[in-house]
């Protein structure tokens, strides 16, 4: 007899369930552009995440303020969604620790993730986890935040395996900037815009490198910012390019302009995603055995791809057919 078990427990029972994140990823520095970024996310909707950057963006000397500034925001009413994150300082900087607790201290709870940058080893970024880790238990913050890392110096990129695997990772980030810069001019300048960042030898390896770790161990990996703040085309072309060339899931963007079009190349295929509609519901029908569909046999290993397929159409705004919405999305809300 059929059941109507939805495909997120018939099709992964025991498994670590693949993080179903936003395409895009708007990074923002000072209070004004979060702030900004907050309310087009309210308009715009679900479609990105926020990434509140104390790296970057707080000024030399005053890391404490850029930080409680980040918990204000991201305790407000503007942060509505609480799809918001923080990038901290890297590990050689004096104040990362400090970043860390002000932020799990004050905004522990809403927190969407923390990305940790310049590591140069997996032991470096798993004693920062540790850290992170340890001060939620002392504020008494009842869920673990997610770690994102950056894969970007040549130690990154070596233990990207072993980093992927830790406990807690939820994304790995491609920094292609700093990556080149790395090489110490073996690598143009040239190479850190398109076409060359999609061709040369070393980056087109370390991107794949990235990649293959991050789907290894179920870790979303995610592409590198576009330099062009005015053609949204070559945005879109290079969110394309890393999304069906390389695999990325996900990818980095620095101005609003720069966030529908790395979400519309990022989208399934619409027919696609009413094929997936169509196949799923039947399996749902046959209690997810065997079926046939236009002359073609599905079984649980297609199903899989189907329903990753939907999920991310339900991420990046696609509409997806209605039996198909109510049937795995209207009682199953996305994390």
């Amino acid at each position: 007899m059929a059941t109507s078990s939805h495909p997120s427990a018939a099709l992964f029972a025991g498994e670590k369930p693949f993080p179903v994140l936003p395409a895009c990823e708007h990074f923002a520095g000072s209070e004004k552009l979060i702030a900004k970024a907050l309310e087009l996310q309210k308009s715009m909707g679900r479609l990105f995440d926020v990434s509140c950057d104390c790296e970057d963006g707080a000024p030399a000397g005053k890391e404490r303020q850029h930080a409680q500034m980040i918990v204000e925001l991201l305790t407000s009413s503007r942060n509505a969604f609480a799809m918001a994150g923080a990038r901290i300082h890297d590990y050689t900087h004096p104040h990362w620790k400090k970043d860390v607790d002000i932020l799990v201290a004050g905004a522990g709870g809403v927190l969407a993730y923390l990305t940790i940058p310049k590591s140069t080893s997996a032991a470096q970024v798993a004693e920062m986890i540790a850290y992170v880790r340890d001060a939620g238990k002392k504020k008494k913050v009842k869920r673990e935040i997610p770690i994102h890392v950056l894969i970007e110096t040549h130690g990154a990129l070596h233990d990207a395996w072993d980093i992927a695997r830790l406990a807690g990772v939820q994304v790995l980030d491609f920094g292609l900037m700093d990556f080149v810069s790395g090489h110490h001019g073996a690598i143009g300048s040239a190479y850190m815009r398109s076409p060359g960042q999609f061709e040369h030898p070393l980056i087109v390896r370390a991107k794949a490198g990235v990649v293959a770790a991050a789907l290894a161990h179920g870790v979303v990996p995610a592409h590198n910012v576009s330099l062009d703040l005015r053609n949204t085309y070559n945005v879109f072309r290079d969110a394309w390019r890393a999304r069906h060339d390389f695999g990325f899931l996900r990818m980095w963007s620095i101005h609003p302009s720069q966030i529908q079009p790395i979400v519309d190349a990022m989208k399934p295929d619409l027919g696609e995603v009413a094929d997936a509609s169509h196949i799923l519901l039947a399996a749902q029908r046959a209690d997810w055995g065997p079926i046939q569909y236009q002359g073609e046999l599905h079984d649980r290993a297609t199903y899989r791809y189907f329903w990753h397929l939907l999920q991310k159409a339900n991420v990046t705004g696609v509409a997806i057919p209605k039996e198909a919405g109510e049937a795995f999305f209207k009682d199953f809300p996305l994390a």
